[in-house]
């Protein structure tokens, strides 16, 4: 026998009797960004390695060990993306979309990163995220932080998530702080860990990301980001804060809050929760004004966010929001005997027709009405239509229903059967 060949370490198959959970979640978040009128944008799964070098920074995690980089047959760089804003952007700008416009975008698909797997976390990962152009008021920020909120609203797990906040202020406060922690941690450096010794001499702002104990408390006497910030990102701030207050959004200002990535500017914020354990962040954006005219656009200010489905999907399994989700047939349709398949098959795509949303499985393969009803029971559908020779003559259907065994069966008039199935449908189980 052939040896089975195995899917990539850390990219996972969606099996059927996991994809109702995802359908869940992907349709969910798709009525979310609906109510506030943003748009879909779908973007290639391979881009240029210059877009996410030139984006993420080439100093970052991400670039220099992450990516899945490869040349293709013309010699030409490529990456499967690790990020959806990058590829967001380069599409606006080839697109003629951003340019003293305001265009409201989301989108959802696989990202890509070479990390160690562990749970909620992949190589191939799918992502969701909101992007927001052309808008430089804290409104903006307002707004993306106003639809994260709703998002957890939705899902009933707004008791479980805090909204951590801070402001990296412009690029010329950010450097200048930058310089002032590094003389500050290069006296130190002897205290740091190893992972913060390595990230001082490359990306120093993620050393406030550290989760090394003796590190987080050398940090207590570092200097502070917000003792840099620059007026324009102070009034920002203070209108941002102002505007979730007056929406009942809870916040926290933490002052060690960064971004792994170099384009932010301004607003940070993440979603953290203690429901997986350790502290986690579940889902973080910010404001990244230069990143437009960095990757070749003209001048766009920009903010959005980010989040990990799968980390979601965890987090929402783990606190049982997931345990009842609907079975994915609504009624089975059987046969009695081969010669009423044609009929039970007509009416089933009868019904489709007539009962728009009602998910209607036929029998197939034959077999006696017992084992028909093992399969129905099976396929979690709420109700059975039975045909034989009998109801075909007597022009009736049996239904029967499978959730309710109080319920006794039902010989329905073959006119009727749409109408008796949307009253089953709307009731209560």
């Amino acid at each position: 026998m052939a040896k089975q060949i195995q899917a990539v370490r850390g990219m996972n198959d969606c099996l059927p009797d996991q994809s109702p959970a995802w359908q869940f979640i992907e349709q969910g978040l798709r009525d979310l960004v609906a109510g506030y009128g943003y748009a879909e944008i779908r973007t290639p799964v391979v881009e240029s390695t210059d877009l996410f070098k030139r984006s993420i920074g080439e100093v970052t995690d991400i670039v220099e060990k992450e990516m899945y980089t490869f040349d293709d047959r013309n010699g030409d760089s490529l990456t499967l993306r690790p990020e959806g804003t990058a590829s967001c952007v380069r599409a606006g700008n080839q697109g003629g979309l951003l340019y003293n416009q305001e265009q409201r975008l989301w989108y959802i698909g696989p990202m890509f990163r070479h990390e160690r797997p562990q749970k909620g976390r992949y190589r191939q990962f799918h992502q969701f995220g909101v992007e927001l152009y052309g808008l430089a008021g804290a409104d903006a920020d307002a707004e993306v932080i106003q639809l994260t909120a709703k998002m957890w609203q939705d899902f009933g797990i707004s008791d479980q998530v805090t909204l951590q906040l801070n402001s990296l202020g412009s690029n010329q406060a950010r450097a200048d702080y930058k310089d002032a922690l590094v003389e500050f941690l290069t006296a130190h450096e002897a205290q740091l860990d190893e992972d913060s010794k390595r990230r001082l001499h490359s990306n120093p702002l993620r050393v406030l990301d550290s989760k090394n104990p003796q590190t987080q408390a050398l940090l207590v006497n570092a200097p502070k980001l917000s003792e840099y910030l620059d007026e324009d990102s102070k009034q920002h701030m203070t209108k941002l804060c102002q505007l979730l207050d007056a929406l009942g959004i809870a916040y926290q200002i933490n002052e060690r809050l960064v971004r792994g990535l170099d384009y932010y500017n301004k607003t940070v914020f993440e979603w953290v929760t203690d429901a997986l354990g350790a502290q986690g962040t579940v889902c973080a954006g910010g404001r990244y004004d230069g990143l437009v005219e960095q990757l070749g656009g003209k001048a766009t200010t920009a903010v959005g966010f980010a989040m990990g489905m799968e980390r979601l999907l965890l987090l929402l399994e783990t606190l049982g929001k997931l345990d009842n989700l609907p079975a994915p047939v609504d009624v089975y349709c059987m046969a009695s005997g081969d010669e009423c398949v044609a009929a039970s098959m007509k009416l089933a795509q009868q019904l489709r027709t007539e009962l728009a949303g009602v998910r209607i499985m036929q029998h197939l393969g034959g077999g006696n009405l017992k084992k028909q009803f093992k399969r129905a029971d099976k396929s979690g559908a709420r109700c059975a239509l039975i045909l034989g020779q009998q109801e075909l003559a007597d022009g009736v259907v049996g239904l029967k229903h499978l959730r309710n065994h109080d319920l006794p069966q039902e010989q329905v008039p073959l006119a009727e059967v749409a109408t008796r199935l949307a009253a089953v449908m709307n009731e209560t189980e």
